[in-house]
């Protein structure tokens, strides 16, 4: 197959002919139609992630694609299914599993870390039955591939893990994927959304995706601060989904009393850690919550949600890109939306397309 690999932590990127995987027990090979550029992606490549031991490495996790083959003992899935996967694929045995909590297992797996992920025309999972989520035969396999990580993460961060309620105040730190996926999500649901961010571009896309108010963080010297005033008091919820220490404390600082603080992005230890005011949390009485994906069993009211129109991570997409271009967008990481990559896909004759061994960031 060929894939996006790298052989050091911040090393180049290139475009390389790979053994293809071989199909796990109880799991299965997925060829990838479609696979989304995450940030998560970027931190990996970096050396963030302690799960990335081994090189060469294959990153990638948010995808979409058919099941090629099963391992022994899967039953209910078969060749040429339809699919999506949580980027927490779950064993479905420990304790964690049999409580429901299968995006905190503590025996997962995460393609694009634990092992060689989907920048790659193929990609193998654990546990299938456990892990697969069949698509709607309308959805389209680039629309898909948000889901996984970003839409469904913003899904549970929003709805399960912040509560947000019709007619409350939400404020959302960071708008990349995730952040523009939690503005639809809260907005959709009801709630009056503060989209914060120092992309114009992204600021605007936040207020196509629903949000009531819109604050330029490059522009104030206190961003929490604006936050309360254009949610008339602070918000009942507040989102960091870019993950950094500067906005895990705005976040916090930007709720009014009893609210409720949702930490979705990464916060790697190399970033330096958060300084989040304990006192206000005390004398306030807010709530910290911390929020690790989705599980595959609790797709099924998102599925519906997009299905009937009421959502719509299709207008997310901002680009769909082929594998030769993955190693320039994962390195440089810019851009609004998200960005697809499509394997299968080759650029046009003469389109300035690297050869197999020589598309480098």
């Amino acid at each position: 197959m060929l894939a996006v690999a790298y052989d050091a932590f911040a090393g180049p990127l290139e475009i390389r002919e790979l053994p293809d995987p071989r199909v796990p027990p109880g799991g299965a090979v997925i060829r990838v139609e479609a696979t989304g550029v995450c940030r998560s992606d970027w931190h990996g490549w970096q050396g963030h992630d302690p799960d990335i031991r081994a090189f060469p490495h294959v990153p990638g996790h948010e995808l979409a694609g058919t099941v090629e083959e099963t391992g022994a003992g899967v039953a209910g899935l078969r060749p040429g299914d339809r699919v999506t996967v949580p980027f927490v694929c779950a064993c479905g045995r420990c304790p964690s599993c049999q409580a429901g909590d299968q995006q905190v297992c503590e025996a997962q797996t995460q393609p694009g870390f634990t092992h060689w992920g989907s920048f790659a025309h193929y990609v193998a999972i654990d546990a299938a039955e456990v892990n697969l989520v069949r698509l709607p035969d309308e959805m389209a396999c680039t629309t898909a591939a948000a889901l996984g990580c970003r839409f469904a993460t913003a899904f549970r961060a929003v709805l399960a893990q912040g509560r947000v309620r019709a007619g409350e105040w939400a404020a959302v730190h960071g708008c990349g994927g995730v952040g523009l996926s939690a503005v639809m999500i809260a907005a959709a649901a009801g709630a009056r959304v503060v989209a914060v961010d120092v992309s114009p571009q992204a600021l605007e896309l936040a207020r196509r995706c629903g949000a009531s108010a819109v604050v330029d963080a490059a522009a104030h010297d206190d961003v929490a601060e604006a936050v309360r005033e254009a949610a008339h008091g602070g918000a009942h919820v507040s989102l960091d989904a870019l993950g950094s220490p500067a906005t895990a404390r705005a976040s916090v600082e930007s709720l009014r009393r009893r609210g409720r603080h949702v930490q979705v992005g990464l916060l790697p230890p190399g970033a330096g850690r958060a300084d989040l005011p304990m006192e206000r949390v005390i004398g306030w009485e807010l709530e910290i919550v911390g929020s690790h994906g989705m599980a595959a069993h609790a797709y099924g009211p998102m599925m519906e949600l997009v299905r009937s129109g009421a959502l719509r991570p299709d207008l997310l997409v901002g680009r769909v890109l082929t594998l030769d271009d993955a190693p320039a967008a994962l390195a440089a990481m810019s851009g609004a939306g998200i960005t697809v990559i499509e394997p299968r896909r080759r650029r046009p004759p003469g389109d300035g397309a690297g050869g197999v061994h020589g598309a480098r960031a």
